[in-house]
């Protein structure tokens, strides 16, 4: 008689493991199958079954221990690239027209021209000045 080694229901495990990993896209699953994995591999070298259990959960819990908060790290993490009006913040512009705080200025920033106004209400910047950006709002530059 030719019994399926223990070795070929661990990757069967393994594999459904896999399934939901896949359709539900919590990596947790994909860690459990990883133990499975490591199991079968037990399994096949000739580990007894409590042996393999015991590959299988200390596997499983080190992944889940170890990578779900680098993961979660990684997550919440704001990109190191900023883009769109986030990378304009920051940029020096030069002034066109005078910017104030009633915000009827016009700067030109990163080749373009840009409504803006001036963050300090007591404060004004003529023509030709060098002026940073502080913040975007709508389509007005807001400069100190």
């Amino acid at each position: 008689m030719n019994d399926i080694g223990a070795w070929v229901w661990w990757l069967v495990g393994a594999a459904a493991l896999g399934i939901p990993l896949v359709v539900t896209a919590m990596p947790e699953f994909g860690m459990l199958a990883a133990g499975a994995g490591a199991a079968a591999a037990t399994a096949g070298l000739g580990g007894d079954p409590v042996v393999q259990v015991l590959v299988f959960a200390v596997v499983s819990v080190a992944l889940i221990a170890v990578v779900r908060p680098i993961a979660n790290r990684h997550r919440s993490q704001r990109p190191q690239l900023a883009t769109g009006v986030d990378a304009l913040k920051g940029k020096q512009a030069v002034v066109l027209e005078r910017v104030d705080a009633s915000g009827h200025g016009r700067i030109k920033l990163a080749g373009e021209v840009w409504s803006a106004r001036a963050l300090d209400t007591d404060r004004a910047y003529e023509p030709g000045q060098e002026v940073d950006v502080v913040e975007i709002e709508g389509a007005t530059a807001i400069v100190i």
